[in-house]
Protein backbone atom coordinates (compact mmCIF):
# COMPACT_ATOMS: atom_id res chain seq x y z
CA UNK A 1 0.00 0.00 0.00
CA UNK A 2 0.98 3.64 0.16
CA UNK A 3 3.75 4.94 2.38
CA UNK A 4 2.45 5.32 5.91
CA UNK A 5 5.57 6.85 7.37
CA UNK A 6 4.62 10.44 6.66
CA UNK A 7 1.27 11.43 8.11
CA UNK A 8 0.77 14.70 6.29
CA UNK A 9 2.41 13.69 3.06
CA UNK A 10 0.97 10.25 2.45
CA UNK A 11 -0.85 9.97 -0.82
CA UNK A 12 -3.62 7.92 -2.30
CA UNK A 13 -3.60 5.62 -5.30
CA UNK A 14 -4.21 8.52 -7.65
CA UNK A 15 -1.06 10.16 -6.32
CA UNK A 16 1.04 7.08 -6.98
CA UNK A 17 1.55 8.03 -10.62
CA UNK A 18 4.83 9.67 -11.60
CA UNK A 19 4.33 13.37 -10.74
CA UNK A 20 6.66 14.35 -13.54
CA UNK A 21 4.44 12.64 -16.10
CA UNK A 22 1.04 13.31 -14.59
CA UNK A 23 -0.12 16.69 -13.21
CA UNK A 24 -2.85 15.20 -11.01
CA UNK A 25 -3.15 16.79 -7.59
CA UNK A 26 -2.12 14.69 -4.59
CA UNK A 27 -4.74 13.67 -2.05
CA UNK A 28 -3.04 14.46 1.21
CA UNK A 29 -4.28 13.96 4.73
CA UNK A 30 -3.80 17.64 5.49
CA UNK A 31 -6.22 18.56 2.70
CA UNK A 32 -9.12 16.56 4.11
CA UNK A 33 -11.87 18.14 6.19
CA UNK A 34 -11.89 15.22 8.66
CA UNK A 35 -8.29 13.98 8.72
CA UNK A 36 -8.82 11.83 11.82
CA UNK A 37 -11.79 9.90 10.39
CA UNK A 38 -10.76 6.21 10.32
CA UNK A 39 -12.56 5.62 7.02
CA UNK A 40 -10.61 8.36 5.24
CA UNK A 41 -7.32 7.25 6.77
CA UNK A 42 -7.88 3.71 5.51
CA UNK A 43 -8.68 5.03 2.04
CA UNK A 44 -5.27 6.72 2.02
CA UNK A 45 -3.42 3.65 3.26
CA UNK A 46 -2.84 5.07 6.76
CA UNK A 47 -3.40 3.36 10.10
CA UNK A 48 -7.07 3.99 10.99
CA UNK A 49 -6.82 2.64 14.56
CA UNK A 50 -9.48 0.01 13.84
CA UNK A 51 -10.92 -1.54 10.70
CA UNK A 52 -13.43 1.07 9.55
CA UNK A 53 -16.76 0.02 8.15
CA UNK A 54 -19.98 1.17 6.60
CA UNK A 55 -22.63 -0.77 4.67
CA UNK A 56 -23.87 -0.17 1.16
CA UNK A 57 -27.56 0.85 1.30
CA UNK A 58 -27.23 1.27 5.06
CA UNK A 59 -29.95 3.95 4.94
CA UNK A 60 -33.06 2.19 3.72
CA UNK A 61 -35.72 -0.43 3.86
CA UNK A 62 -34.31 -2.77 6.52
CA UNK A 63 -34.69 -0.01 9.15
CA UNK A 64 -38.12 0.33 10.79
CA UNK A 65 -37.66 4.10 11.13
CA UNK A 66 -37.16 4.34 7.37
CA UNK A 67 -40.26 2.24 6.68
CA UNK A 68 -42.18 4.57 9.00
CA UNK A 69 -41.17 7.55 6.87
CA UNK A 70 -42.15 5.65 3.73
CA UNK A 71 -45.72 5.53 5.02
CA UNK A 72 -45.88 9.29 4.44
CA UNK A 73 -43.39 9.94 1.62
CA UNK A 74 -42.42 8.20 -1.61
CA UNK A 75 -38.79 7.62 -2.58
CA UNK A 76 -38.52 10.66 -4.83
CA UNK A 77 -39.82 12.94 -2.08
CA UNK A 78 -37.48 11.43 0.50
CA UNK A 79 -34.43 11.76 -1.76
CA UNK A 80 -35.23 15.23 -3.11
CA UNK A 81 -36.18 17.07 0.10
CA UNK A 82 -33.08 18.30 1.96
CA UNK A 83 -34.51 17.83 5.45
CA UNK A 84 -35.79 14.32 4.68
CA UNK A 85 -32.69 13.07 2.90
CA UNK A 86 -30.63 14.36 5.81
CA UNK A 87 -32.82 12.49 8.27
CA UNK A 88 -32.69 9.25 6.28
CA UNK A 89 -28.90 9.47 5.79
CA UNK A 90 -28.38 9.83 9.54
CA UNK A 91 -30.81 7.08 10.61
CA UNK A 92 -28.28 4.23 10.53
CA UNK A 93 -25.63 6.31 12.30
CA UNK A 94 -28.03 6.92 15.17
CA UNK A 95 -28.36 3.15 15.58
CA UNK A 96 -24.84 1.94 14.76
CA UNK A 97 -21.36 3.48 15.18
CA UNK A 98 -20.59 3.39 11.45
CA UNK A 99 -17.41 5.10 10.32
CA UNK A 100 -19.09 6.82 7.37
CA UNK A 101 -22.44 8.08 6.17
CA UNK A 102 -23.38 7.84 2.51
CA UNK A 103 -25.83 10.45 1.28
CA UNK A 104 -29.33 9.14 0.59
CA UNK A 105 -29.76 9.50 -3.15
CA UNK A 106 -29.91 7.35 -6.27
CA UNK A 107 -27.48 6.92 -9.15
CA UNK A 108 -30.28 8.14 -11.44
CA UNK A 109 -30.51 11.51 -9.66
CA UNK A 110 -28.40 13.60 -12.09
CA UNK A 111 -30.13 12.16 -15.15
CA UNK A 112 -33.19 14.35 -14.64
CA UNK A 113 -31.07 17.37 -15.50
CA UNK A 114 -29.92 15.65 -18.71
CA UNK A 115 -33.52 15.56 -19.90
CA UNK A 116 -34.47 12.00 -18.95
CA UNK A 117 -37.92 11.51 -17.43
CA UNK A 118 -37.50 8.99 -14.61
CA UNK A 119 -39.99 7.31 -12.30
CA UNK A 120 -39.50 4.59 -9.68
CA UNK A 121 -41.93 1.68 -9.73
CA UNK A 122 -40.13 0.66 -7.51
CA UNK A 123 -37.04 0.35 -9.74
CA UNK A 124 -36.08 3.09 -12.20
CA UNK A 125 -38.23 3.49 -15.32
CA UNK A 126 -37.06 5.93 -18.02
CA UNK A 127 -40.03 7.23 -19.97
CA UNK A 128 -37.88 8.61 -22.81
CA UNK A 129 -35.03 6.14 -23.30
CA UNK A 130 -32.09 6.83 -25.59
CA UNK A 131 -32.27 4.47 -28.57
CA UNK A 132 -29.81 5.79 -31.13
CA UNK A 133 -28.71 8.64 -33.43
CA UNK A 134 -32.18 10.18 -33.55
CA UNK A 135 -31.92 10.93 -29.83
CA UNK A 136 -28.49 12.57 -29.92
CA UNK A 137 -29.97 15.99 -30.67
CA UNK A 138 -32.02 15.99 -27.46
CA UNK A 139 -29.09 14.92 -25.31
CA UNK A 140 -27.65 17.61 -23.08
CA UNK A 141 -24.89 17.98 -20.53
CA UNK A 142 -26.33 20.22 -17.80
CA UNK A 143 -24.52 23.09 -16.17
CA UNK A 144 -23.22 22.22 -12.70
CA UNK A 145 -25.75 24.42 -10.90
CA UNK A 146 -28.64 22.60 -12.61
CA UNK A 147 -27.85 19.22 -11.08
CA UNK A 148 -29.82 18.33 -7.94
CA UNK A 149 -29.57 21.60 -5.97
CA UNK A 150 -31.59 19.96 -3.18
CA UNK A 151 -28.82 17.39 -2.78
CA UNK A 152 -26.25 20.13 -2.38
CA UNK A 153 -28.35 21.65 0.40
CA UNK A 154 -28.75 18.26 2.07
CA UNK A 155 -25.01 17.59 1.94
CA UNK A 156 -24.27 20.92 3.60
CA UNK A 157 -26.66 20.00 6.39
CA UNK A 158 -25.10 16.56 6.79
CA UNK A 159 -21.55 17.91 6.84
CA UNK A 160 -22.52 20.26 9.65
CA UNK A 161 -24.09 17.48 11.73
CA UNK A 162 -21.49 14.72 11.46
CA UNK A 163 -18.73 14.55 14.10
CA UNK A 164 -15.07 14.67 13.00
CA UNK A 165 -14.59 10.88 13.18
CA UNK A 166 -17.42 10.04 10.76
CA UNK A 167 -16.86 10.73 7.07
CA UNK A 168 -19.49 11.73 4.54
CA UNK A 169 -19.54 9.87 1.21
CA UNK A 170 -21.00 11.26 -2.00
CA UNK A 171 -21.50 9.04 -5.02
CA UNK A 172 -22.54 8.62 -8.64
CA UNK A 173 -23.18 5.87 -11.11
CA UNK A 174 -20.54 4.89 -13.65
CA UNK A 175 -21.20 5.81 -17.29
CA UNK A 176 -21.68 2.24 -18.54
CA UNK A 177 -24.18 1.38 -15.79
CA UNK A 178 -26.17 4.56 -16.40
CA UNK A 179 -25.96 3.89 -20.15
CA UNK A 180 -27.59 0.50 -19.54
CA UNK A 181 -30.56 2.05 -17.78
CA UNK A 182 -31.19 4.99 -20.10
CA UNK A 183 -30.96 2.84 -23.25
CA UNK A 184 -32.95 -0.11 -21.88
CA UNK A 185 -35.53 2.18 -20.28
CA UNK A 186 -35.32 0.38 -16.94
CA UNK A 187 -33.89 -2.73 -15.36
CA UNK A 188 -32.95 -5.94 -17.17
CA UNK A 189 -31.13 -9.23 -16.53
CA UNK A 190 -28.80 -8.91 -19.50
CA UNK A 191 -29.29 -5.36 -20.90
CA UNK A 192 -29.19 -6.71 -24.44
CA UNK A 193 -30.57 -3.48 -25.94
CA UNK A 194 -27.75 -1.23 -24.67
CA UNK A 195 -25.09 -3.87 -25.29
CA UNK A 196 -26.31 -4.16 -28.86
CA UNK A 197 -26.35 -0.40 -29.34
CA UNK A 198 -22.65 -0.24 -28.46
CA UNK A 199 -21.96 -2.25 -31.63
CA UNK A 200 -24.79 -1.13 -33.88
CA UNK A 201 -24.44 2.64 -33.33
CA UNK A 202 -20.98 3.18 -31.83
CA UNK A 203 -20.86 6.92 -32.53
CA UNK A 204 -24.21 7.60 -30.83
CA UNK A 205 -23.23 5.31 -27.94
CA UNK A 206 -19.93 7.14 -27.52
CA UNK A 207 -21.75 10.49 -27.47
CA UNK A 208 -24.11 9.28 -24.74
CA UNK A 209 -21.32 7.72 -22.65
CA UNK A 210 -19.28 10.93 -22.90
CA UNK A 211 -22.24 13.06 -21.84
CA UNK A 212 -22.93 10.74 -18.91
CA UNK A 213 -19.28 10.92 -17.80
CA UNK A 214 -19.15 14.71 -18.01
CA UNK A 215 -22.40 15.03 -16.05
CA UNK A 216 -21.04 12.78 -13.29
CA UNK A 217 -17.94 14.98 -13.04
CA UNK A 218 -20.14 18.02 -12.41
CA UNK A 219 -22.30 16.00 -10.01
CA UNK A 220 -19.39 14.62 -7.96
CA UNK A 221 -17.56 17.94 -7.82
CA UNK A 222 -20.75 19.53 -6.49
CA UNK A 223 -21.02 16.87 -3.80
CA UNK A 224 -17.46 17.43 -2.64
CA UNK A 225 -17.93 21.19 -2.66
CA UNK A 226 -21.07 20.80 -0.54
CA UNK A 227 -19.36 18.69 2.10
CA UNK A 228 -18.68 15.13 0.90
CA UNK A 229 -15.32 13.94 2.25
CA UNK A 230 -14.99 11.02 -0.15
CA UNK A 231 -16.57 10.00 -3.44
CA UNK A 232 -17.71 6.65 -4.82
CA UNK A 233 -18.56 5.45 -8.34
CA UNK A 234 -20.94 2.49 -8.61
CA UNK A 235 -20.60 0.32 -11.74
CA UNK A 236 -23.41 -2.10 -11.04
CA UNK A 237 -23.68 -3.78 -14.46
CA UNK A 238 -20.09 -3.78 -15.68
CA UNK A 239 -19.80 -7.47 -14.84
CA UNK A 240 -21.74 -8.16 -18.05
CA UNK A 241 -18.67 -7.18 -20.07
CA UNK A 242 -15.58 -9.15 -20.97
CA UNK A 243 -12.23 -7.51 -20.21
CA UNK A 244 -11.76 -6.44 -23.83
CA UNK A 245 -15.29 -5.01 -23.92
CA UNK A 246 -14.67 -3.28 -20.60
CA UNK A 247 -11.51 -1.65 -21.90
CA UNK A 248 -13.35 -0.40 -24.97
CA UNK A 249 -16.85 0.49 -23.77
CA UNK A 250 -16.58 1.31 -20.05
CA UNK A 251 -13.10 1.91 -18.67
CA UNK A 252 -12.26 5.05 -20.73
CA UNK A 253 -15.37 6.79 -19.45
CA UNK A 254 -14.63 5.93 -15.82
CA UNK A 255 -11.16 7.38 -16.33
CA UNK A 256 -12.78 10.44 -17.90
CA UNK A 257 -14.58 11.04 -14.60
CA UNK A 258 -11.38 10.51 -12.63
CA UNK A 259 -9.53 12.99 -14.82
CA UNK A 260 -12.29 15.49 -14.10
CA UNK A 261 -11.77 14.95 -10.37
CA UNK A 262 -7.97 15.12 -10.48
CA UNK A 263 -7.79 18.36 -8.47
CA UNK A 264 -10.47 17.34 -5.94
CA UNK A 265 -8.85 16.48 -2.56
CA UNK A 266 -11.03 13.49 -1.75
CA UNK A 267 -10.37 9.75 -2.00
CA UNK A 268 -12.36 8.00 -4.73
CA UNK A 269 -13.75 4.45 -4.54
CA UNK A 270 -14.78 2.49 -7.64
CA UNK A 271 -17.08 -0.52 -7.25
CA UNK A 272 -17.22 -2.80 -10.34
CA UNK A 273 -19.91 -5.21 -9.15
CA UNK A 274 -19.46 -8.67 -10.66
CA UNK A 275 -16.14 -7.51 -12.04
CA UNK A 276 -13.68 -9.94 -10.50
CA UNK A 277 -12.53 -10.85 -14.01
CA UNK A 278 -11.85 -7.16 -14.73
CA UNK A 279 -9.43 -6.38 -11.89
CA UNK A 280 -6.31 -6.39 -14.08
CA UNK A 281 -7.87 -3.58 -16.09
CA UNK A 282 -9.26 -1.85 -13.00
CA UNK A 283 -5.73 -1.78 -11.57
CA UNK A 284 -4.88 0.80 -14.23
CA UNK A 285 -7.57 3.27 -13.10
CA UNK A 286 -6.54 6.25 -10.96
CA UNK A 287 -8.72 5.34 -7.99
CA UNK A 288 -7.83 5.11 -4.31
CA UNK A 289 -10.13 2.26 -3.26
CA UNK A 290 -11.72 -0.60 -5.20
CA UNK A 291 -14.90 -2.22 -3.93
CA UNK A 292 -14.92 -6.02 -4.22
CA UNK A 293 -18.03 -8.20 -4.22
CA UNK A 294 -18.18 -11.41 -2.17
CA UNK A 295 -17.09 -13.70 -5.02
CA UNK A 296 -13.42 -12.62 -5.06
CA UNK A 297 -11.21 -12.96 -1.95
CA UNK A 298 -9.75 -9.63 -0.87
CA UNK A 299 -6.20 -10.95 -0.83
CA UNK A 300 -6.52 -12.08 -4.44
CA UNK A 301 -8.12 -8.79 -5.47
CA UNK A 302 -5.43 -6.76 -3.75
CA UNK A 303 -2.68 -8.79 -5.41
CA UNK A 304 -4.15 -8.11 -8.84
CA UNK A 305 -4.76 -4.43 -8.12
CA UNK A 306 -1.20 -3.84 -6.94
CA UNK A 307 0.20 -1.27 -4.54
CA UNK A 308 -1.51 2.06 -4.02
CA UNK A 309 -5.12 0.88 -3.85
CA UNK A 310 -7.11 0.02 -0.75
CA UNK A 311 -9.90 -2.55 -0.97
CA UNK A 312 -13.46 -2.34 0.29
CA UNK A 313 -15.74 -5.25 1.11
CA UNK A 314 -16.73 -7.95 0.95
CA UNK A 315 -19.02 -9.95 3.24
CA UNK A 316 -21.85 -11.72 1.45
CA UNK A 317 -25.08 -9.91 2.48
CA UNK A 318 -26.63 -13.34 3.08
CA UNK A 319 -24.30 -13.80 6.06
CA UNK A 320 -26.46 -11.36 8.00
CA UNK A 321 -29.17 -14.04 8.05
CA UNK A 322 -26.88 -16.60 9.71
CA UNK A 323 -26.56 -17.49 13.38
CA UNK A 324 -24.27 -15.15 15.37
CA UNK A 325 -21.47 -17.72 15.32
CA UNK A 326 -21.57 -18.19 11.57
CA UNK A 327 -21.87 -14.45 10.97
CA UNK A 328 -18.77 -13.80 13.08
CA UNK A 329 -16.87 -16.64 11.41
CA UNK A 330 -17.59 -15.26 7.93
CA UNK A 331 -16.76 -11.72 9.01
CA UNK A 332 -13.49 -13.01 10.50
CA UNK A 333 -12.53 -14.51 7.16
CA UNK A 334 -13.18 -11.19 5.40
CA UNK A 335 -11.11 -9.39 8.03
CA UNK A 336 -8.23 -11.85 7.65
CA UNK A 337 -8.33 -11.42 3.89
CA UNK A 338 -8.47 -7.64 4.28
CA UNK A 339 -5.46 -7.67 6.58
CA UNK A 340 -3.44 -9.26 3.78
CA UNK A 341 -4.52 -6.45 1.45
CA UNK A 342 -2.68 -3.76 3.36
CA UNK A 343 -5.55 -1.26 3.71
CA UNK A 344 -9.12 -2.39 4.11
CA UNK A 345 -12.54 -0.79 4.56
CA UNK A 346 -15.03 -3.41 5.75
CA UNK A 347 -18.33 -3.53 3.90
CA UNK A 348 -20.73 -5.99 2.37
CA UNK A 349 -20.08 -7.31 -1.11
CA UNK A 350 -23.32 -5.69 -2.26
CA UNK A 351 -26.17 -3.68 -0.76
CA UNK A 352 -27.85 -4.86 2.41
CA UNK A 353 -31.04 -6.86 1.87
CA UNK A 354 -34.26 -5.15 2.98
CA UNK A 355 -35.23 -8.20 5.09
CA UNK A 356 -32.12 -7.96 7.30
CA UNK A 357 -32.59 -7.78 11.07
CA UNK A 358 -31.04 -4.52 12.36
CA UNK A 359 -29.81 -6.42 15.43
CA UNK A 360 -27.58 -8.44 13.14
CA UNK A 361 -26.10 -5.24 11.76
CA UNK A 362 -25.38 -4.05 15.31
CA UNK A 363 -23.68 -7.38 16.06
CA UNK A 364 -21.56 -7.11 12.91
CA UNK A 365 -20.45 -3.53 13.58
CA UNK A 366 -19.41 -4.38 17.13
CA UNK A 367 -17.52 -7.46 15.96
CA UNK A 368 -15.64 -5.67 13.18
CA UNK A 369 -14.68 -2.74 15.41
CA UNK A 370 -13.46 -5.10 18.12
CA UNK A 371 -11.50 -7.37 15.79
CA UNK A 372 -7.76 -7.44 16.41
CA UNK A 373 -7.84 -5.06 19.35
Amino acid sequence: MTDTSREGGSTSGRAAADPGADPRARVELADLRRPEAPYLRACLGLDPGHVPMWIMRQAGRYLPEYRKLKESYDFLTLSSTPELLTEVTLQPLKRFPMDAAIVFADIMTPLHSMGFDIDFAPGPVIQNPFRGPADVGSLRTPEPEEIAPYLEEGLRSLAAELPPHQALIGFSGAPFTLFCYVVEGGGSKDFMTPRSLLRAEPEAAHTLLSALADTQVHYLRMQHRAGADALMIFDSWVGLLSESEYRHFAMPFVQRILDGLADVPAPVTYFPFGGGHLLDAVSELDVDVVGIDWRTPLSEASGRLGDGKAVQGNLDPAALFATPGILEAEASEVLREGAQAGSHVFNLGHGIDRRTDPDQVARLVDFVHGWGR
